[in-house]
Parts: C-alpha cells; structure tokens; sequence
C-alpha cells in the first residue's frame, strides 16, 4: 500500500524537488575525460526516481497497480562538464499537467552550486496492459497538481521551451 504523503511534515512534496547528491561513476566517462552525454540523461532519471519513491510511483506502483510512466520526449541542454566523482543533485519542477501528462524541467546542480545541465520532458502515465497513456489515480494528479500550484510561484527558466536550430546572423 503507497504511503501518502503529509504535505504539511513533508514539504519538499509542494516546493521545488532536489534529489541527495549522485556520484558519477567511472564507468560514465568517454574519451574526452568527461561525462558522456548519455548519462547526464541517467543522472536526470535517477533524480526523477528518487522523487517517484517519495510519491509513491516507484516499481511497487506499478507492480500493484499495472500503471507507471514513460518518457514522451526530453530536451537536454549541457551547461558545464562534469567529471569522474563529482557530486550532483538533479531537480524537479511541474511546468504543466493534464490527467494523463506531466511537463517539468530539471537541472544538475553540482554540490558546489553550479549548474551543469538543464532538462525539459513529457512524461506520460501509462496503464502496461496496452501499452496505452491512460488517467492518473486522483490522489496521484492531486501530489502534481499541488505540485504546479507551488511550482506556478517561480519565474519559469530561460532553457524552458528554447527551440534547437542553428542561429544565423541577419
């Protein structure tokens, strides 16, 4: 049985979502002596992880329920590389939900304060008999709806929305 959160004992359910620090791992660097792009990807996820745990989204949710969710698409903007053994906590923001979609944003912040990367995504709730995108339970859709209340507070960030392209001078 998923434990509901206390939004008044737990208020790190209403504000802005910072995950413990993550280490990167050895096996997550490339030739050039850094990060590999993949894992900044890995990095984000296991923030989003970590907070799924919190809600009650984790792999019981879906072993108990048939539901989890599923990554529609992710935008990455890389900020500063990082390397073997430093220290990161990813965040997590609601930008804008529906009953069956949650659009957020994220960073890596590494322990000494900067940034390193920037994410935007949809994530989808999907009930695993269809495959097929299907409704949140309301207790769900309530947590990211108090979510966005509280998220609806901070100015939105600069990388939200950012097309890709090359800019050409005119």
């Amino acid at each position: 049985m998923r434990c509901k959160p206390n939004w008044e004992a737990d208020p790190i359910m209403s504000a802005l979502f910072i995950s413990e620090p993550i280490a990167v791992r050895p096996e997550w660097i490339d030739f050039n002596g850094h990060l590999n792009m993949a894992y900044y990807n890995v990095l984000m996820d296991l923030g989003v992880d970590a907070l799924w745990d919190k809600l009650g989204l984790g792999a019981d949710y879906r072993a108990r329920t048939g539901h989890t969710t599923y990554s529609a698409e992710y935008h990455m903007h890389y900020v500063r590389e990082v390397h073997e053994g430093d220290q990161l906590r990813a965040t997590f923001r609601v930008l804008d939900l529906d009953e069956k979609r949650v659009h957020f944003c994220q960073e890596l912040i590494h322990v000494d304060g900067w940034v390193s990367a920037q994410g935007e995504g949809m994530c989808l709730h999907i009930d695993q008999s269809g495959p097929r995108v299907a409704p949140m339970p309301e207790d769900i859709f309530t947590i990211f709806k108090n979510m966005l209340d509280e998220h609806s507070k901070l100015p939105v960030p600069d990388f939200v929305g950012r097309p890709m392209g090359i800019r050409r001078k005119a």
